[in-house]
């Protein structure tokens, strides 16, 4: 089979790479074209048709800026999904963008399997609807998200979460704090600002500000492959505070604390049983347009599963250096508040169930192309 994935950004790479090695192993014929980043072009030993550094925008306004780019790659995948037709098109959240592809995949006779839902529970829950008619299978990562399209007459299968197959597939390096040359004696908080020039540029100069307020810790920051360090570095200055790239679960792994942009990473932080406090800012318009169209109580992944503010969420004006202090602060040294993170962290786990989300995805999609 020829298969055609899409994926715009870090995460749906890492979620596309793993898809692709299962699909590997039941289909010994199977042959991939892709859009995606670093993992994916390693699984596949081939370049990408658009990479997700060329990908990403966030923020309403964000997007309206780089709308000719956006329509420019939109015209380049359409292209060539025509001159290299496959099988089916996995696409892999982003759904601005792959809401778009389905559709013109839909016209073309292209069969369209969804993996990672878009966030319709979220905002304009109407969107379900033109998912009905456009994608012919959704695999959900979210227990959730079950019941939200059983509501709108949609049935979909619940894979479990991905992130479960790379955290089981990670081996952590026991070199990591000699080879990175960090400190053993001071705990570690790991900073990790998002994988968005957008994120980073309106998160880190708060977050590494930290750093000379808990002088007993050391600050690290998980840098994200689609950058280059001196882009990190403009906004920590001459602060010592290392960047380090390619080694997230490693730098999780022996963190005591982490400040989290919202997205995936809260999910994944969590995971690894890091206490976290969530953080997120951007565009002021971007922002006061998602609150008037959002409809959902937190935005770190977490809360959202377990229906409770478990971690806390420091949002655009809330985001400032002192509530952030004053935060880390209790996530190092109030002993009952890291505990009843803990519990919580448990309770999740026991909620989105076992690792496995890229096997059953991998040969649901090969039984669906096989009916």
């Amino acid at each position: 089979m020829k298969y055609y994935l899409i994926a715009g950004e870090t995460s749906g790479d890492l979620h596309g790479a793993n898809l692709i090695h299962t699909l590997k192993k039941i289909d010994h014929q199977a042959k991939f074209r892709f859009v995606g980043g670093d993992a994916m072009q390693n699984e596949c030993s081939t370049e990408a048709v658009l990479h997700t550094s060329a990908m990403s925008f966030m923020g309403f306004v964000e997007v309206f800026i780089n709308l000719f780019t956006i329509l420019k790659n939109l015209k380049t995948v359409k292209k060539d999904l025509i001159t290299n037709r496959p099988d089916c098109v996995v696409l892999i959240d982003f759904p601005g963008f792959n809401l778009k592809i389905a559709a013109f995949a839909k016209k073309n006779d292209i069969p369209v399997y969804y993996y990672i839902s878009p966030k319709v529970w979220a905002w304009n829950q109407k969107r379900v609807l033109k998912i009905k008619r456009v994608v012919d299978r959704m695999f959900c990562i979210l227990p959730f998200e079950v019941a939200f399209y059983k509501d709108w007459g949609m049935e979909v299968d619940y894979v479990g979460n991905p992130l479960l197959d790379a955290i089981a597939k990670f081996q952590p390096d026991p070199n990591f704090r000699y080879k990175n040359h960090i400190d053993h004696k001071r705990p570690i908080v790991a900073l990790l600002p998002g994988s968005r020039k957008m994120e980073i540029k309106k998160l880190l100069p708060t977050m590494s500000a930290l750093a000379s307020k808990f002088p007993t810790h050391q600050f690290i920051v998980a840098g994200a492959p689609n950058l280059a360090e001196d882009y990190y570095q403009q906004f920590i200055g001459n602060k010592e505070i290392p960047i380090i790239f390619n080694a997230t679960y490693d730098l999780l792994k022996h963190a005591e604390a982490a400040i989290v942009a919202s997205g995936t990473a809260t999910l994944e932080t969590a995971l690894f049983r890091v206490p976290q406090v969530v953080v997120y800012k951007a565009n002021a318009l971007s922002v006061w347009i998602a609150r008037q169209l959002v409809k959902i109580k937190f935005i770190s992944l977490v809360n959202l599963i377990l229906d409770v503010p478990v971690v806390r969420e420091l949002i655009q004006d809330d985001f400032n250096e002192q509530a952030l202090s004053n935060e880390l602060d209790r996530l190092l040294n109030d002993e009952d508040y890291r505990q009843n993170m803990f519990q919580n962290y448990d309770g999740l786990l026991n909620i989105i169930g076992k690792p496995g989300a890229s096997e059953r995805t991998a040969e649901l999609i090969y039984a669906y192309l096989k009916e």
